[in-house]
């Protein structure tokens, strides 16, 4: 062993740390720089120094705030695909049924259906890669049927009624990522859109669905925000502006680097007129708030359901030269009357952040306005009426609906994680998908007349059992509506689109209900938007 080296090597790390003691200000770079030296040349083992550099970038963001964060190469590619509005691939709808590849729908004009591929069809292997059987995760899956536009992917089918295996060789093309899960007439006079993300493609997808609707008769809206988890600033500030008249606050946003924007809609948005109720809940956030919110400030609009997530924390997105990304917080989301949007967070207590959705349903939040408690310290007034609304974290609406418990049971829960539900109405289309296609020839035929037969509820029970779901008829009954809308809802969009689910499904939601309640009454509408009394 050559000691001279090592004790030269020794010398000089501490020549370089008298060095760095000596200077006037020992800054926290310097630091982390010699510690990783220190790692590299003195560590025990061999050290994988990526992985020692992400695992450090993970743990300083982690003490910042809840929603900076560090993404590797396919976690970044997992977060940007949704919201670019595109990706490429073959093009289809699929499902998991009985561990093999079912095709639900081929994406119209897409790469699978202009080489054949069918509804209904079986995918069990692509580039001599086995698919069926191998009980795969989708991501595995979707990583397969992936890759370059313009790359060719060799798929292997099973048809129903054809003997012998299928070869399709299918070019991968980019294939959208829609913004918008339906858009469709509630009634004769009421339009419905459920805007599941705000992505590049969100205010194109709108416009397009708002002039189709109207030519349907829209005269008034219900916007559909549930679930939303948000996305792009661009895309929520493009819809929120379909509402507003020229110059109206949509946005800001403070923080103590960068100067503080205002985003005010730059024209007459095409909606400026129109009546609308918003529809939010405690999963709807960040893109969904500031539309939420402009809408409510600004008084142009009604606001059913529960108090939204809380997430206000502008996230710019840096992208690294080897494919990883940090998403760092710069600034804060105001509202137009001052809100802050983001609820509070405390370093260290991560845990304890993500899972303030779920405290709110023991705290009472989700089953009575009334346990909302805030101080006069977090009002504020909207701009043109003046109407008392509250800051403190996430958006609370005008008119508060609870969660409701009345159809869930434990039973219903456990079908549900197992994916039976799904399963039953899935294996349904593919037994009489061509007699349900012959039977009811559009949408409202098959939304107005087709009934969810015992069979099929029996096959349900008895997969249940043999999937380990213990059979409890009173369970079953008090969970028995929703069960039978679910699967009528899958039925539909299978065999027509995904709109057909939420006509289906819709008419049992609470907060669905309330929404056409107060939008099909002036009397109701307005009551939310009036000044109120001195």
């Amino acid at each position: 062993m050559n000691f001279k080296k090592i004790s030269l090597f020794l010398l000089a790390i501490t020549a370089l740390l008298t060095a760095y003691a000596e200077e006037p200000k020992f800054t926290p770079r310097q630091k982390l720089s010699m510690v990783e030296n220190i790692i590299e040349n003195f560590y025990v083992d061999t050290v994988d120094a990526d992985h020692v550099v992400e695992e450090a970038i993970v743990a300083m963001l982690k003490t910042l705030d809840p929603h900076s964060q560090y993404s590797d190469f396919e976690e970044t590619k997992a977060l940007t695909e949704p919201l670019q509005g595109n990706f490429s691939g073959i093009g289809i709808q699929f499902n998991m049924l009985n561990d093999t590849l079912y095709v639900i729908q081929p994406v119209a004009g897409g790469p699978s259906e202009k080489v054949g591929i069918l509804a209904g069809d079986r995918i069990i292997a692509a580039d001599d890669t086995a698919i069926s059987g191998m009980k795969m995760k989708n991501t595995a899956i979707q990583k397969i049927l992936r890759g370059p536009k313009g790359s060719t992917v060799k798929v292997t089918v099973l048809r129903k009624g054809v003997p012998e295996f299928l070869e399709f060789n299918i070019v991968r093309d980019d294939i959208p990522i829609y913004s918008i899960d339906a858009a469709y007439m509630a009634n004769d006079s009421v339009g419905f859109i459920k805007l599941a993300r705000f992505a590049e493609s969100t205010g194109q997808e709108m416009l397009k669905a708002i002039d189709n609707l109207k030519r349907k008769g829209m005269k008034r809206l219900v916007l559909d925000l549930e679930e939303n988890g948000g996305g792009y600033l661009s895309a929520a500030f493009d819809v929120a502006s379909l509402f507003l008249n020229k110059g109206d606050l949509v946005v800001f946003t403070k923080g103590t680097k960068l100067e503080p924007r205002y985003f005010r809609a730059e024209r007459r948005g095409v909606l400026a007129d129109m009546p609308v109720v918003v529809m939010v809940n405690q999963y709807s956030a960040s893109a969904s708030e500031i539309v939420s919110g402009a809408i409510q400030d600004n008084d142009r609009g009604v606001l059913t359901g529960r108090r939204t997530y809380g997430k206000g924390l502008v996230q710019r997105p840096f992208p690294l030269p080897d494919g990883t990304m940090v998403r760092l917080t710069v600034q804060r989301y105001y509202t137009p009357s001052g809100r802050c949007i983001q609820k509070p967070y405390a370093e260290g207590k991560d845990d304890e952040y993500r899972n303030e959705t779920y405290s709110r349903l023991s705290s009472g939040e989700l089953m009575s306005a009334d346990s909302i408690h805030l101080p006069d310290s977090l009002l504020y007034r909207t701009l043109r009426l003046g109407r008392p609304v509250y800051g403190g974290g996430g958006v609370i609406p005008d008119n508060f609906v609870p969660v409701d418990t009345s159809y869930y049971s434990a039973y219903y829960r456990d079908l549900v994680a197992k994916g039976l539900i799904n399963r039953v109405a899935t294996e349904y289309v593919d037994q009489h998908r061509k007699e349900l296609r012959k039977k009811y020839r559009n949408e409202s035929q098959f939304v107005d007349q087709f009934k969810v037969d015992k069979a099929t509820l029996d096959h349900l029970v008895d997969l249940g059992t043999k999937e380990g779901v213990e059979y409890n008829e009173e369970q079953f009954l008090t969970s028995k509506p929703i069960i039978e809308l679910i699967i009528k809802g899958i039925i539909g969009r299978d065999i027509f689109e995904q709109s057909t689910y939420f006509r289906v499904v819709n008419p049992i939601s609470p907060n669905f209900r309330e929404a056409m309640r107060i939008i099909s009454s002036p009397e109701a509408y307005s009551s939310y938007l009036s000044v109120p009394a001195k």
